[in-house]
């Protein structure tokens, strides 16, 4: 009987792949990638992939990843947010907003903004934030932080008293952990959609 596949794993490692190498892996990577012994389960996941519009194959029968695998959009160019200029649209190379907007992969995750203590540093509520786990905070930083057991989104401070959390907000005030501060991680992008 044969083994189902996987997609959504399979989707993972060659995103990883393509994220590491920038290409798309060969018939013979894939083997590895996929954990695969022979090629016929290889065509067989492409198939696959090609009916789902994850991937095209070239008349020669190589593949190429779509953005709807790789998450990448094209640049066209600058824009002026100052005064009107005559900018003529220039389409550079496509970017990934996963490469582009994370940096570690296996330590970043996103949590969606409710309440509106930040919104004097843009983040409104319905907002994405795209947060990384690991680093130590440095001051000024926007953090995810569990204070006496209440999870906060907050400017990282600290002063003679210690470390304090602050809104972006003035209807707010500092919060300042009287048992407990555990910090779940660094804010390093804010993603809002509009429409």
């Amino acid at each position: 009987m044969p083994r189902s596949i996987q997609l959504e794993d399979k989707l993972r490692q060659l995103r990883q792949f393509w994220r590491q190498e920038h290409r798309p892996p060969t018939f013979a990577e894939m083997l590895d990638v996929f954990g695969y012994r022979s090629k016929n389960a290889v065509f067989g996941l492409l198939a696959k992939l090609e009916e789902r519009g994850y991937i095209i194959k070239d008349p020669n029968g190589r593949i190429a990843l779509l953005p709807k695998l790789t998450g990448t959009v094209r640049v066209l160019g600058s824009i002026a947010a100052g005064f009107p200029t005559q900018e003529e649209q220039q389409e550079a190379e496509a970017v990934s907003l996963d490469e582009y907007l994370v940096k570690n992969p296996d330590n970043t995750f996103m949590l969606t903004v409710r309440g509106d203590s930040m919104i004097d540093a843009g983040i409104m509520p319905g907002d994405l934030v795209l947060v990384e786990k690991g680093p130590r905070p440095g001051l000024n930083d926007i953090v995810v932080a569990c204070v006496d057991d209440e999870w906060t989104l907050k400017y990282y401070m600290r002063d003679k008293a210690g470390v304090r959390l602050d809104p972006a907000n003035s209807k707010y005030t500092f919060i300042r952990p009287k048992q407990s501060l555990k910090i779940g991680g660094i804010v390093r992008a804010v993603i809002r959609k509009y429409a």
